[in-house]
């Protein structure tokens, strides 16, 4: 982002950190957000909302790390855990309440993952209990991804490319914009999370 903060990028007249945050305490959840130290203007976005904001020490390490602090501060009587990447616009709390329905639909006991309209996956991605060791375990910037192989992973279809909308560069963020007023959704919407 060239010095700038993509999770301060406005979205619906508000930081996408803060609308990501609504969407996911509208979906009913209690919701953990995982700050770096190092970015004090993410906490204040925050301030006031009711979400569990856990500092990252090791933040520079990668995905791993903000997961690690994520899955030690989710509470203890939690089923699961859905990872929620902030810099994903298109996310909003129908597809997040889609995503825990079927988490509950399925047992409560494998992975539902988020897909595109076409059947890609992407994010969030819900985790269940048994599978925390493992994610405090990571390590690294893969994030979670090893943990779906080998296991039995339901695919939830989110609208358009909610699933897998990911912008990390100033051109990512200008071609969507761009995209979204003209009523259109973007065909390459910037990076795509990772299979």
């Amino acid at each position: 982002m060239r010095g700038a903060d993509k999770l301060l990028e406005i979205v619906d007249g508000v930081p996408v950190l803060l609308r990501q945050a609504r969407a996911a305490l509208a979906s009913g959840a209690t919701v953990v957000v995982c700050l770096p130290t190092d970015r004090p203007r993410r906490d204040a976005v925050l301030a006031g909302l009711g979400v569990k904001r856990v500092r990252v020490d090791d933040a520079e390490e990668g995905m791993a790390a903000s997961i690690r602090a994520g899955v030690r501060a989710v509470p203890r009587g939690a089923t699961g855990a859905m990872i929620l990447p902030a810099d994903m616009p298109e996310i909003d709390a129908d597809d997040l309440s889609r995503m825990l329905t079927a988490f509950t639909a399925a047992g409560r006991t494998g992975i539902v993952r988020g897909m595109s309209e076409t059947g890609d996956p992407g994010h969030p991605v819900v985790f269940p209990r048994r599978l925390f060791p493992d994610l405090a375990a990571l390590s690294g910037d893969e994030g979670a991804r090893r943990l779906c192989e080998g296991e039995k992973v339901e695919l939830v279809r989110l609208p358009g490319t909610h699933a897998l909308t990911d912008l990390d560069t100033p051109e990512d963020w200008a071609a969507w914009r761009k995209a979204r007023a003209a009523g259109q959704r973007p065909t390459s919407p910037g990076h795509r999370r990772p299979r």
